[in-house]
């Protein structure tokens, strides 16, 4: 069994305004595109989704209503993404043999990509899956329950950077086009640029 944890409890700081509630092309926020693109992959893939709200999260909850989702809502969100990720971890179920983390504000990963990462992680030893878009290493990450302890002890406004950092040897990467990386969201030209690619027709459903 694997869960999949949604960081969406960020403060916005440079938008200045709620940007996971804000709307792409097609209508959806930028949060319920995410949410619904790891929905997605639950057939056989991942067994259980979670969303972790901070700021805004009575209006994130309702723009995610009716999803096959669990809410976990962090009192503690100012104090940076550690906190969240802490909080989706004790949320998960007690049987997960690992938990891949997403970004609430990277609503164009694809389906391809969860696909490749989980099946690396069932047939590899290493208890971290990265992927690699072209030269770069991305999102979403997957992590085995047994670095749960070393994640719940991560402060700050980090994730699991250092865990990853700590010993190069358990990190295992999966290679995908460059330009499958998900865009983040975090100024107004990253969400502008983003609805241009949509809009051009980018779409997370390709295969690499």
């Amino acid at each position: 069994m694997l869960s999949a944890i949604v960081l969406a409890a960020g403060l916005s700081r440079r938008m200045g305004t709620a940007k996971l509630l804000l709307p792409l092309p097609d209508g959806r926020s930028v949060i319920r595109t995410t949410v619904e693109q790891v929905i997605r992959a639950r057939d056989g893939e991942v067994d259980q989704v979670i969303v972790v709200l901070g700021q805004a999260a009575d209006l994130i909850e309702q723009d995610l209503q009716g999803l096959p989702i669990r809410t976990v809502v962090n009192p503690h969100f100012a104090a940076g993404m550690s906190t969240s990720l802490k909080a989706g971890l004790q949320a998960v179920n007690s049987e997960v043999v690992g938990v891949m983390i997403f970004l609430g504000d990277q609503p164009l990963v694809a389906p391809a990509v969860i696909h490749q990462l989980v099946t690396a992680f069932r047939q590899s030893s290493k208890p971290i899956m990265i992927p690699l878009y072209g030269d770069m290493r991305g999102h979403p990450v997957l992590f085995s329950t047994s670095l749960f302890p070393e994640l719940m002890q991560v402060e700050g406004d980090q994730g699991g950077r250092r865990v990853i950092a700590r010993e190069p040897e358990r990190v295992a990467t999966v290679a995908f086009p460059a330009d499958f990386g998900a865009r983040d969201v975090d100024t107004w030209n990253d969400y502008e640029l983003l609805r241009a690619s949509i809009n051009s027709g980018a779409t997370p459903d390709r295969e690499p």
